[in-house]
């Protein structure tokens, strides 16, 4: 039996796949162990949607070969689509495999273990030539190469279907209903390493999510690389539909839904969705700029004022939604003034939590050919500044609730003080702590209960 390690970066849509994808090795027999132990094979999922991303897929990469130099160490997803180049030169890869092909993981891996155990057994090479992965004269080693498995991911319409039927996550389940993106941000790398938006077939989604319920879970998280764009592939937007049907399963839960774009928060959909009671009122509404001119040179087509729309719109049906969001520093040619602007409308929306990235440069990308790039001091100047901003809503946000009578579902429990604290959230998303008492297990448990006050700066205490 062969031990894989596995290792995944970035978004929701990895986790999901990364699940899949362990889920699949074990059940062919493959042991899975930490990713700091030795192992027969390293599986990274990789990520490119930033310069640091692409450092950490190599870094993680590397540490595998380090781990054991003799193990398989395979490359998998976006930097691999994207930096295939990169790729085929690291000395650290044995295998890559691009986006829309990690369902055949499994059948792509023991293909290679085989060719591989063949050539060990054949004939070495001759005498004298140097390894190209370590530098030696090895005269027993052939040059190092890496076997990719990558397709043109921007001229494929095929839905690469997977199907979880476990998780890792303790209480809630990342559900993946569409990939892909046409929306072709100036800034953003990713519609080319996921390509077009293709959506999932409506009943697999249903079946994949009736399975999980049946298995426990009670939570799920709709996840995709742009959820809002689910149907349009096939007609017309399709996820309020898709969200009455989730709803009118039994023994789910909640349901969360992952970022959304501003555009599609209507009040025909506020309305639609707020009439689901199981649809938790966490909105990740993604924002990047509160200035106009800078979103228009970011390719978002909205504009601040329509953005703002959506969260009164939000308001308007709930009572104190949780928004959040994302916002993207530092863009080129952003001025003081554009970024003071972005600071008084984040300020005017009142997040309950922001994402804040300094603008990275990606090579490809509109963006990158732009005039005015800013300097990485001065990015992380304007980065610290949105972060303070950040603390304090996030800290009100939180003080708001105290007093209030809150569900919780509990997933994990912590030691503090020499105390045992059950913690979990709310469906606003907002982690809250009960002190445990004797040997309760309130994993997976739904709980009511006061808030009274804070147990830490981000952790609500409920009586």
């Amino acid at each position: 039996m062969k031990s894989v390690a596995l290792h995944n970066l970035g978004c929701k849509v990895n986790a999901y796949e990364m699940d899949v994808m362990q889920q699949m090795l074990q059940e062919k027999g493959y042991k899975i162990v930490a990713f700091d132990e030795a192992a027969d094979i390293y599986i990274i999922n990789t990520c490119t949607v930033t310069n640091i991303a692409d450092r950490k897929s190599r870094q993680m990469l590397h540490r595998a070969r380090k781990c054991n130099p003799d193990a398989v160490v395979v490359a998998v997803g976006c930097y691999v689509q994207t930096g295939e180049e990169a790729v085929r030169q690291d000395e650290a890869i044995d295998l890559a495999i691009g986006n829309n092909r990690k369902k055949d993981l499994v059948p792509i891996l023991e293909a290679y273990l085989d060719r591989r155990k063949k050539a060990e057994n054949g004939a070495a090479v001759p005498g004298g030539a140097e390894c190209a992965d370590c530098g030696c004269a090895g005269a027993d080693r052939e040059p190092h190469t890496v076997t990719t498995e990558i397709i043109d991911i921007n001229h494929t319409d095929a839905y690469e279907e997977m199907k979880l039927a476990r998780t890792a996550e303790h209480t809630r389940a990342y559900i993946k209903i569409q990939d892909g993106c046409n929306q072709f941000c100036s800034y953003c790398i990713i519609p080319y390493a996921r390509g077009r938006v293709r959506s999932r077939r409506e009943e697999d989604i249903l079946q994949e999510v009736r399975g999980i319920v049946a298995a426990g879970w009670k939570e799920i998280v709709l996840t995709g690389i742009h959820i809002s764009s689910y149907g349009v592939d096939r007609g017309g937007p399709e996820l309020s539909g898709l969200l009455a049907k989730l709803h009118d399963i039994e023994g789910l839960e909640r349901i969360r839904l992952g970022s959304l774009e501003p555009r599609i928060v209507t009040e025909e959909f506020v309305r639609q969705i707020s009439a689901m009671p199981k649809i938790c009122p966490h909105f990740h509404l993604s924002m990047q700029s509160g200035c106009d001119s800078v979103l228009k040179r970011m390719n978002r087509r909205y504009t601040s004022r329509e953005y703002f729309r959506t969260t009164e719109l939000l308001r308007k049906y709930y009572r104190n939604p949780a928004i959040t969001t994302d916002v993207i520093v530092g863009f080129p040619g952003e001025t003081q003034e554009e970024f003071r602007v972005t600071e008084a409308f984040v300020r005017r929306v009142n997040f309950y939590e922001m994402h804040i990235f300094k603008y990275s440069r990606r090579q490809g990308t509109q963006a990158a050919k732009m005039d005015g790039q800013l300097t990485e001091a001065e990015k992380g100047r304007r980065s610290a500044i949105l972060s303070e901003a950040e603390k304090e809503m996030s800290h009100a946000y939180r003080s708001g609730w105290i007093g209030s009578t809150v569900k919780v579902l509990f997933e994990e429990q912590k030691e503090r003080d020499g105390r045992i604290y059950w913690i979990g959230h709310t469906p606003q998303y907002v982690k809250v702590a009960k002190e445990s008492v004797s040997s309760e297990n309130l994993g997976n448990q739904i709980v009511s209960g006061t808030v009274s006050g804070f147990l830490e700066e981000d952790i609500l205490l409920l009586k």
